[in-house]
């Protein structure tokens, strides 16, 4: 009987030989992880078995990069893969974890809710924590928070996570706040912002979360960015990236000048509305471009003008802005492109 699949899309994985990282197309089924240079490749670049290989996450590896996994294989071969944000992260090893645990007890792969594996009590959801800090209203309040000539925006001090734990009933005292605190980091729920979080989260302490009015972090889905001391130029471009992130993902974007297709992240924000593209290989601060969307055009179409036959692979749409500059997007799936084009229109009337 063949292998089920289970799921596929983007991740950026690690070269085996160099130590580039590239956007490759992954499928998982119940055995192995197969990745393809293209997803129209129909023989993969490697497949990684899952018998015996255990998943680790979150991944500190690189200190640089977030949303990492690491697959350590029975013959000790180490892949790392790289997702573009928390969400899409914790759905790869979720089932990635329940394909290894089925294949160790001789089972057929089939979904349940299984619980983090960290040193906390059993009583505690990290998850639930997360969703209740983000609450407008109840949760912990997203600031601007200025050091060293710099702004951070969408941000918040290690105090007001320890503080907010403490009032919440969370947690009994600050030690007991900041293990908590410390989990969220590890998690991926919660990240460092600036030089004294990021060595703190770096030193190997039991506690990486540091309670102090300097040390800022930000969630994971927040429109965090930082900005230097700068002219009123690049203030109007900074407020691009205000809006709440609606939705993100990888899609592939046709190039305007050569027509090839490559794979891009993309963060969608409602206010102002924009949508920004980025090399999901080297990060957020690698901002590629910007789409303004207030009185775009966002439709689903069935060919491309001067696309290479092979590099189309359906469920395509096409992004006309207000200035008639047409973006040429391909999504994964029907139910994808579906999901882009909704969310995108509703941001495109509503925002500014």
């Amino acid at each position: 009987m063949e292998p089920k699949l289970i799921k596929e899309g983007y991740l950026v994985k690690k070269g085996t030989v160099l130590n580039s990282w590239k956007a490759v197309w992954v499928v998982l089924s119940e055995d192995g992880v197969e990745f393809f240079k293209k997803k129209t490749d129909s023989t993969p670049k490697g497949m990684i078995p899952l018998k015996g290989a255990v998943l680790t996450c979150p991944c500190q590896d690189f200190s640089k990069r977030t949303f990492v996994f690491k697959i350590n294989t029975a013959k000790n071969q180490e892949h790392f893969f790289q997702a573009t944000h928390l969400e899409e992260r914790e759905s790869w090893v979720k089932d990635i974890k329940r394909a290894i645990s089925c294949l160790q007890g001789g089972k057929r792969f089939a979904r349940k809710s299984t619980r983090r594996s960290i040193r906390l009590p059993d009583t505690v959801n990290l998850s639930e924590i997360y969703v209740q800090m983000r609450d407008q209203e109840d949760g912990i309040k997203e600031l601007k928070l200025e050091k060293e000539k710099r702004v951070y925006n969408h941000c918040f001090t290690g105090g007001c996570v320890v503080d907010w734990l403490i009032n919440k009933d969370k947690a009994r005292n600050r030690p007991e706040a900041l293990m908590l605190a410390t989990g969220l980091l590890n998690e991926g729920f919660l990240q460092p912002a600036g030089d004294l979080s990021k060595d703190g989260a770096e030193g190997g302490a039991e506690s990486a979360v540091l309670d102090e009015p300097d040390a800022f972090y930000y969630f994971a889905d927040s429109g965090f960015f930082c900005e230097g001391y700068s002219s009123d130029e690049d203030g109007i471009l900074k407020e691009e990236f205000r809006g709440n992130i609606i939705k993100q993902g990888c899609l592939l974007k046709q190039g305007h000048r050569r027509k090839n297709w490559k794979v891009r992240k993309f963060i969608l924000r409602d206010d102002p509305a924009y949508i920004h593209y980025y090399d999901p290989t080297k990060g957020d601060e690698h901002l590629l471009g910007s789409i303004h969307l207030r009185g775009s055009v966002i439709t689903a179409v069935e060919f491309v003008p001067d696309a290479k036959r092979y590099d189309v692979d359906g469920n395509l749409f096409e992004i006309i802005t207000s200035d008639e500059k047409h973006y040429f997007l391909q999504a994964a799936t029907v139910e994808e492109r579906k999901e882009w084009i909704k969310a995108i229109q509703m941001v495109s009337k509503t925002g500014k």
